[in-house]
């Protein structure tokens, strides 16, 4: 049996101010590379929601590898949740590839967004650490760390 050709299109992340999210993944380096308003029938039957109406904006990595989708919801009103924790089951993090670490932890700390405990050293291979982005987003960041 022939394997299906798939790929990863994006993540969706629906996020409370727009604005404000797409302002702290551009300052980490993603491009805004689309943006629109959808609704009608089409968007009611792919999503699942009467009504469905939203601002989106599609962001990409430097790469072009790597894109979110964020989406901040007209109608029906956006549902306010606790933001997720690293343990809780279903999808919690986008992970993201930085080159220092540092300076992706000062670009976040200039939009209010901190490291949950701090960042960590995995065996000499990564340097890492999960913060809380817009809307509660939880963010890893890593940054391979060079043998030499």
């Amino acid at each position: 049996m022939r394997a299906m050709a798939i790929r990863l299109e994006n993540v969706g992340i629906a996020v409370r101010d727009l604005e404000a999210t797409i302002a702290f993944f551009t300052d980490l380096g993603l491009t805004v590379v689309g943006r629109d308003t959808v609704s009608g029938e089409w968007t009611d039957t792919a999503v699942g929601l009467d009504g469905n109406h939203a601002d989106i904006a599609v962001l990409q990595t430097p790469d072009g590898q790597g894109r979110l989708e964020l989406f901040q919801y007209i109608h029906p009103d956006a549902i306010e949740t606790e933001p997720a924790r690293p343990n809780e089951i279903g999808m919690h993090r986008v992970a993201f590839a930085v080159d220092d670490i540092d300076e992706a932890l000062e670009v976040a700390a200039r939009h209010g967004c901190r490291p949950l405990r701090g960042v960590a050293t995995y065996e000499d291979v990564y340097r890492l650490t999960y913060i809380r982005g817009p809307s509660g987003i939880i963010v890893m960041l890593a940054e391979e760390l060079k043998a030499g």
